[in-house]
């Protein structure tokens, strides 16, 4: 590609008369319409969820839990088994005592009864449970808001019209500019599958996790959900599946409503005077670029001769001094004015020498007509 593109030589060569003539009858106008799109989707939370759900499964495979002891003061024939602690409340409570024998043996009418069960229902437990309901919930909004792919559009159109006047000559242009831009992608592509597919196989690891004893009885006793901040139990903290559960939690917390980055721009311009400035100069570059053809300069009028004549001897003048740019004003004067007289000269010389030759000729052929006889 050249350094400097044709129409820029053209232009600099074109008078500047011609150029002012043009802008100055010079009617135009524009409209520019631009619609932007551009949407950049983000699986981030999708990938962090699919990272921390086996740490999740571990702790509900090996839950923390507690003993419960139950109390309670039954007829001793319902009472299942006679503990330590029953023998010690029926000695605090001796009303329940319903006789003696001679031996010594007691035979109380109530004893109390204590019942051990397991609870699930720990700090802990309700934290991984909340967190499994804020995944489930998060997974369904997702999916309404579903974008499967980035993409970009950019369309842009321009349309320009103007006229102007040369003298005789009309210069009209009307010019529609497109260009577009439609872009996209796939992302979210992990392990050869698709996000559908992805967003589908999260799903189901997450109904697992709802289906664990703990999840289970947790639901049943429809515990309360943790609300923030965390406390930083010593399990929380040193456990290696509770920190990736709480890196998954962080996350959510500080999760922007929408991920995908969306930007919209559509636009219609017709009064910017940059823009304007520029489709006019193209107009210009355009008319002088088809004006090379088959120009005939003897067709001038005079004024427009005249204007020539002097464009030319400018730009000679102009190439003279900047050859001669150290010689001195006066010098360049002399220099001119000395070759404007040699070349006047030579050319009257010129026009002597042939009126001469043209009259000798003319002589010798007058003498032979004279000297010519019929026989």
């Amino acid at each position: 590609m050249q350094d400097q593109l044709k129409i820029f030589e053209l232009y600099n060569n074109t008078r500047k008369k011609q150029i002012t003539k043009f802008n100055s009858s010079l009617k135009s106008k524009y409209t520019l319409t631009t619609n932007y799109q551009k949407v950049e989707a983000d699986f981030a939370w999708l990938d962090i969820m699919e990272d921390t759900i086996m740490y999740l499964d571990n702790i509900l495979r090996n839950p923390n839990r507690f003993i419960i002891n139950e109390e309670e003061i039954v007829k001793v024939e319902q009472a299942k088994r006679i503990t330590v602690d029953s023998i010690k409340h029926l000695a605090k409570h001796t009303s329940f005592i319903q006789e003696i024998d001679d031996n010594g043996d007691v035979k109380p009418s109530k004893v109390l009864n204590i019942n051990k069960d397991e609870s699930y229902n720990t700090y802990e437990n309700r934290f991984i449970y909340t967190l499994i309901n804020n995944m489930r919930t998060f997974v369904e909004i997702k999916e309404k808001q579903y974008i499967g792919s980035s993409f970009l559009k950019d369309d842009k159109k321009c349309e320009y019209q103007a006229v102007t006047k040369l003298g005789a000559q009309k210069v009209n242009i009307n010019m529609v500019i497109t260009a577009n831009v439609d872009f996209s992608k796939e992302d979210g592509v992990r392990n050869g599958m698709s996000v559908t597919q992805r967003m589908e196989k999260l799903k189901l690891r997450i109904s697992d996790l709802t289906n664990t004893p703990v999840y289970v009885s947790l639901a049943k006793e429809h515990v309360a959900k943790v609300i923030p901040p965390i406390k930083k139990t010593n399990l929380i903290l040193k456990n290696t599946n509770f920190q990736y559960a709480m890196k998954l939690w962080d996350f959510l917390q500080s999760y922007i409503a929408d991920d995908n980055k969306m930007v919209k721009d559509k636009r219609t311009l017709d009064e910017d005077l940059n823009i304007k400035q520029m489709l006019d100069d193209t107009f210009l570059l355009d008319y002088l670029a088809i004006n090379t053809v088959n120009q005939d300069y003897s067709e001038l009028d005079e004024d427009s001769k005249a204007e020539l004549v002097e464009d030319l001897t400018n730009k000679m003048i102009d190439k003279i001094v900047e050859l001669n740019a150290d010689l001195p004003l006066e010098k360049i004067s002399e220099v001119i004015g000395d070759k404007i007289a040699i070349i006047k000269n030579k050319k009257e010389a010129s026009l002597a020498e042939l009126e001469r030759k043209f009259n000798e000729r003319l002589q010798a052929f007058t003498e032979r007509i004279t000297e010519f006889s019929f026989r």
